[in-house]
């Protein structure tokens, strides 16, 4: 063998034998150790392989003097999501575990962008990788404030996951005035730049202002109230009075008792309950939904800008709508005294709640009485008011689906709900709870019933669907997936903190146990932070063709057929329903797929714009509250500070380490708390505690805290 073929034969014996090895590594001693009985090598030999190996970027340096096999690059893509830290990870789109990206390798990307990934070693046991390329824009105009200099300006962004300042030219400060709130659109981010270069195309005003924050929300969400004008034109077009023929079409029930159970501020009604005795002697109760479909047609401009918002959103001063106000306020609200067009799902039920008898059809309605939610929680709790008997059996009733769905493994979440009062500017003069009473719940449990019959009504492929079209049968699913063996475990070691057991061996058992310490908790001073953590550990319901099922809920099949007025996947359902009772079929599964995506996108933009107007009208609230003092319960403890929740208005600030002065505090993650090194304090996770108000950052939307005369525990031992 020549000394050129000898190398070669080494050079791939090397190779292959640490490619069979990977990711292990060896040193040179260790390689010509495997090697010796195929051919005999001296350590020289060895290392100039590996040099050459290692020149070449097919083997890697492990350690000092110890190598092994680089694979070749893989590249994932996804959408990156950024922390408040300026770290981020990708979501991939195969749904496998997320990519941990250091702040110095997420590149030029913004968070929510679609982008390329190129996976790197494990960092700290989690996958890793770097963005290589951002293949799509999430948007490219966000919101901020203007820092101007002599000749160039910084905007701030508002959004605390944007973690880089846009750099503007003079050219394209566009009229600003230093400190305004102002959108700015990227024009440029190159190769190099510390920051990406942007222009101003929108003086929003000053900041602090009421509509100036919450038109920057809107713009930030790219939320707006305003409809173009074709399709106003459209809802405009619409009759109000409803035509004879269509009538006759449809199940009459404007005879039957019917009514209204809405919140008191509501105008949009897509709702009602029907009750009668039915000849049988059991009960007739009809769930009547407002027919939006009737009036939106699949394809019209209505129909794809109901499309393009997916859903109503709700501020905390004001409602963007789904629909024209000619519809989700008029023709399609359930008002009182007036004939409406609905969509409903009829049930023959006895006095124990077993259904009998379920229909599904095209109805018109006559309101008789529109409620409150609070008029129907006093009648409940005096038993006396309008139509009395009937809201007692359709509670009782209603009582009996619930205690048979927490059976079955529904989950029990009464999360409490942060509201405002405002005053003619906008400015929160006080905060109020909005708390689950049994009239919420029985409008909530026949909605349920509705929504999981309709589900499994359409699940079932029908017999006149041909067998080349049954694969492209589908269905629109509110699914949502069971929760990771990690977040019960975090959740389950919580909770035995406060003495609470959640058993997570098995399904079933620790649904019921998850119920049980949420029963067990109410009233507590850590109640509201076990049911947000509770609802935390939860995997996020969306709407999918693949039913999953609902784990929250503990329903196999669950759909969204009953808020058609500021939904639109109930649109689909009631298209999909309509077709089906026809003997038709409505779109496709792949189409369908598409729909469930952008809705389930739409849902989330609409969460985090409402959960931004709470918070800035919590940090308003608190501005003027500065040096007071409150109590609180700590519900994060994080390496950079201890987050606490005001009991009596539920806002929520944070305490940051280094105002902790005191003594030196060790954070101890496994425990959920800090550690003073020196006089033994510890701060824990549902600890009570004194804060004092430190500042209310409107800007920044934030709340800072301080511990307030030394609150602490001790752990045992002597002061060190």
């Amino acid at each position: 063998m020549s000394n050129k073929n000898k190398e070669t034969n080494i050079y791939t014996l090397i190779l292959d034998e640490l490619k069979k090895n990977y990711p292990k590594s060896f040193n040179y001693k260790q390689i010509a150790g495997k090697l010796k009985s195929r051919i005999p090598l001296t350590k020289e030999e060895v290392e100039n392989v590996i040099k050459e190996l290692h020149k070449n970027g097919l083997v890697t340096e492990q350690k000092k003097g110890k190598y092994c096999f680089k694979k070749p690059d893989q590249y994932v893509v996804g959408i990156i999501e950024f922390t408040n830290r300026s770290d981020a990870y990708l979501l991939t789109e195969d749904g496998h575990e997320d990519i941990y990206i250091s702040a110095e390798d997420t590149g030029k990307a913004f968070h929510g962008d679609y982008v390329k990934v190129k996976l790197l070693e494990k960092k700290k046991k989690k996958l890793a990788g770097k963005v290589v390329e951002v293949i799509k824009r999430s948007k490219n105009q966000f919101v901020g404030n203007i820092q101007i200099k002599d000749d160039y300006a910084f905007v701030v962004p508002d959004f605390i996951k944007l973690h880089k300042d846009f750099f503007i030219r003079e050219k394209h400060i566009n009229g600003a005035k230093n400190g305004d709130k102002v959108v700015v659109e990227l024009i440029d981010w190159k190769d190099g730049d510390k920051n990406p270069i942007g222009k101003v195309v929108k003086v929003l005003g000053k900041p602090g202002k009421h509509e100036t924050e919450m038109h920057a929300i809107m713009f930030e969400y790219g939320l707006t109230d305003k409809f173009p004008d074709e399709v106003i034109a459209e809802s405009e077009a619409i009759p109000e009075t409803i035509p004879s023929e269509e009538i006759r079409k449809r199940r009459d029930f404007r005879d039957v008792l019917t009514f209204t159970i809405d919140p008191v501020d509501a105008k949009d009604f897509d709702d009602a309950l029907s009750i009668q005795k039915h000849h049988s002697g059991l009960w007739e109760i009809g769930v009547h939904i407002a027919d939006v479909s009737h009036y939106v047609k699949p394809h019209t401009e209505l129909d794809k800008e109901a499309f393009l918002r997916g859903t109503s959103v709700y501020l905390v001063d004001r409602t963007i709508p789904m629909l024209p106000e000619k519809l989700s306020n008029n023709v399609c609200s359930l008002r009182p005294n007036e004939d409406r067009l609905c969509f409903s799902a009829v049930f023959l039920m006895d006095e124990q709640a077993r259904i009998h008898h379920q229909w599904f059809g095209k109805t018109i309605i006559h309101s008789n009485r529109r409620f409150t939610y609070e008029e129907v929680q006093k009648i409940l709790e005096t038993k006396k008011g309008d139509f009395v008997e009937e809201l007692l059996l359709l509670d009782k009733l209603a009582k009996k689906m619930r205690e048979e769905r927490y059976k079955k493994g529904s989950i029990i979440f009464d999360k409490v709900e942060v509201k405002f009062h405002l005053d003619e500017s906008g400015i929160p003069t006080g905060v109020y709870f909005k708390i689950q009473q049994d009239a919420h719940r029985l409008i909530e449990d026949f909605m349920l019933l509705a929504n999981k019959s309709v589900a499994k009504f359409l699940s079932e492929v029908p017999d006149y669907i041909d067998k080349k079209d049954r694969k492209k049968y589908g269905s629109v699913y509110r699914v949502h997936d069971s929760p990771s063996e990690e977040k019960l475990e975090e959740f389950a070691k919580i909770c035995a903190r406060f003495g609470y057991k959640v058993d997570i061996r098995n399904p079933e058992k620790t649904v019921s146990s998850i119920n049980k310490v949420l029963q067990e908790v109410k009233g507590k001073k850590e109640a509201n932070m076990i049911e947000m953590l509770a609802i935390r550990s939860m995997a996020k319901a969306i709407y999918s063709t693949n039913n999953i099922g609902h784990y929250g809920l503990g329903f196999e099949h669950y759909t969204h057929f009953t808020s058609p007025i500021r939904r639109y996947p109930d649109v689909l359902v009631h298209r999909l329903l309509e077709a089906r009772l026809n003997e038709g079929m409505y779109s496709n599964k792949e189409e369908l797929e598409y729909f469930c995506k952008h809705s389930s996108e739409r849902e989330r933009v609409a969460t985090d714009a409402e959960r931004a107007s709470v918070k800035y009208k919590q940090v308003e609230y608190m501005m003027d509250k500065v040096g007071e003092v409150f109590n609180a319960v700590i519900t994060g403890v994080t390496e950079w500070g201890i987050y606490a929740e005001i009991t009596e208005n539920l806002c929520e600030g944070m305490i940051r380490i280094k105002d902790m002065k005191d003594d030196f505090y060790i954070y101890d993650p496994e425990n959920f708390r800090y550690i003073g090194k020196h006089y033994r304090k510890i701060y824990s996770l549902g600890d009570e505690i004194l804060v004092k108000i430190k500042s209310a950052d409107l800007l920044k939307k934030q709340i800072d805290l301080e511990i307030f005369s030394g609150q602490h525990k001790k752990l045992k031992g002597k002061k060190k």
